[in-house]
């Protein structure tokens, strides 16, 4: 099962993955999404495929051929007729584009160097007291966060995948009062990095996921792609209470795959002052003096099924 997972659900795509992401976003169309009159008799959910053939000026035949990934080389001008045809917004695109011209060579090579946060990052954010802040890696492992951010969470704590975490530990159903909204846009935002990548941590990690949440499950199967990189968030902390922060994710330029999330909220509102207690709260030790980066934290349990489970919240 995991194999197959590794196979298809994760970076390295193929023919066959092109194939799929097709058929299952002709599938989420109705007709009259595209200007068509819907009809009465229809057998399959969504769009027939000779629906999306005529909307993108080709032949059935071909269509045919591209859903079964029997035609691996499909070309930019068919690629941005199908892009039209379904609807698709940029970042969607771009994953169809990323789908039909993989670059697995330079993927390999980048997915085995050892992930090393910079000295300068990680004095960088440990001079935020007030701003949560961590970096995480290719497969969504933190490898820093200054003090307040695992004050914040100790599920932002370097060694602890934070994708793991959201699915599979209870306690961020209660952290998150968006949880729903939250995992969606997780999962969508983690189909756009996934394609081309074949980083086998990453692929692991979608494998375990797809067996061990519905959710996740679910989500991974509708295809969503959309690189969301600011937004607020719905927290409810245990100490400070409730809390609407606004995100950033930003990519660390010469660090490939490692990026930068803070969180912040607004000044003069009640989340603004209940971060600053929490910063209060928050044990500030010296710079340089947290795990290295990729080490678990001393109080972070071994690592299990359902991923490392912190010993409680601070």
């Amino acid at each position: 099962m995991r194999r197959e997972h590794r196979r298809t659900l994760g970076g390295m795509a193929t023919a066959s993955e092109l194939g799929a992401y097709l058929r299952v976003r002709r599938e989420r169309l109705r007709p009259e999404d595209v200007g068509l009159p819907a009809g009465t008799r229809r057998r399959v959910p969504g769009l027939r495929r000779e629906e999306v053939a005529l909307l993108a000026g080709i032949s059935v035949e071909y269509y045919l051929r591209l859903e079964q990934g029997r035609d691996q080389h499909p070309s930019d001008q068919v690629l941005d007729s199908l892009a039209r045809a379904l609807h698709l917004e940029p970042d969607a695109q771009t994953y169809l584009r990323t789908l039909a011209r993989p670059r697995r060579p330079a993927a390999r090579q980048t997915a085995a160097r050892p992930e090393r946060v910079s000295p300068g990052i990680r004095s960088l954010i440990d001079t935020w007291p007030t701003t949560p802040a961590l970096v995480a890696g290719r497969s969504l492992t933190t490898l820093a966060a200054n003090p307040v951010a695992v004050a914040l969470s100790p599920y932002f704590a370097p060694g602890v995948n934070t994708l793991r975490a959201a699915f599979l530990e209870p306690e961020m159903r209660e952290f998150y009062r968006d949880w729903d909204a939250m995992t969606a846009k997780t999962v969508a935002y983690l189909r756009s990095v996934v394609a081309g990548v074949d980083d086998p941590r990453l692929l692991e990690l979608i494998g375990e996921l797809s067996l061990h949440s519905e959710r996740f499950r679910t989500l991974w199967a509708r295809q969503d792609v959309r690189l969301k990189t600011s937004g607020v968030t719905l927290l409810r902390h245990p100490q400070v209470g409730d809390l609407d922060l606004s995100y950033e994710k930003l990519t660390l330029p010469g660090a490939s795959g490692q990026v930068l999330i803070t969180y912040h909220a607004r000044p003069g509102t009640d989340s603004y002052e209940r971060l600053q207690l929490l910063a209060h709260l928050a044990e500030r030790p010296e710079p340089g003096e947290g795990p290295a980066p990729g080490e678990r934290p001393e109080r972070a349990a071994p690592e299990s099924a359902g991923g490392p489970r912190p010993a409680a919240r601070p």
